[in-house]
């Protein structure tokens, strides 16, 4: 199977989820708005979300087009990919658990988000930095021991090194791109609290070393953290 992706190619966001699943998986896909030529680009991006005779439009990227079937949303899109993948196993009740991982990752997203723009979307941080300052010290004090000490206590319970155990899934690339954005954002942050989580860290560190998503990191395809997607670095947010 030839996948393709569709996501804004200048920053990580969402898309990078999916990235990193493809990537480990050495799967066939197209980051299509990453190539040039026709049929690709940020112009194919958007004239797919336009079009309106799509029966099943999904809402916003990522979507990834396999065939003739399209999937939206990155939880869905990794729920359809982990077992054609072998990134999850194919008992029904794992696949959930799994998913419902992904979706609380989903949840800790929009939180990480909302600390740089917790007014709207459409304003810049700049025009909420007040709100932005108030909103960020109660995520760092209280919504990242919550969220980091619930993937500490699966860790714990699966028996590790993976959130399920001994089998490698999805989700731990999930994991690692968490801890690799909040030390982006958060640099400060997770120096001091990052002791508090050791599992969690150690599989960020053995999601590194996997053979192809180390040669990832290294390539060009690895787009560099900055300040237009998910996780953004203000100094100010971080003291």
């Amino acid at each position: 199977m030839r996948y393709e992706l569709y996501y804004w190619p200048s920053i990580q966001g969402r898309g990078e989820f999916v990235r990193l699943a493809l990537e480990d998986a050495a799967a066939v896909y197209v980051d299509v708005a990453r190539r040039s030529g026709r049929g690709y680009g940020i112009a194919a991006l958007e004239r797919f979300l336009e079009n309106r005779s799509v029966a099943k439009p999904p809402f916003a990227p990522p979507y990834l087009k396999a065939g003739d079937l399209i999937v939206g949303q990155t939880a869905a899109i990794l729920l359809y990919l982990g077992p054609r993948l072998d990134l999850v196993p194919k008992t029904e009740s794992t696949r959930l658990w799994v998913h419902q991982l992904q979706l609380t990752v989903s949840d800790f997203l929009v939180e990480i988000h909302d600390t740089h723009h917790p007014i709207a979307s459409s304003l810049y941080y700049r025009q909420q930095k007040e709100e932005a300052l108030r909103r960020t010290r109660y995520f760092r004090r209280e919504r990242v021991p919550k969220f980091l000490g619930y993937f500490e206590s699966v860790l714990r319970q699966s028996g590790g090194p993976y959130l399920l155990g001994r089998r490698f899934s999805y989700v731990d690339l999930s994991m690692f791109q968490l801890v690799e954005g909040l030390r982006y954002a958060f640099p400060r942050t997770m120096a001091r609290s990052e002791r508090a989580y050791p599992r969690l860290i150690a599989l960020h560190g053995k999601v590194a070393s996997r053979p192809n998503i180390a040669r990832y990191l290294a390539s060009e395809r690895r787009i560099p953290f900055n300040e237009y997607g998910i996780f953004r670095h203000y100094p100010e947010l971080d003291r």
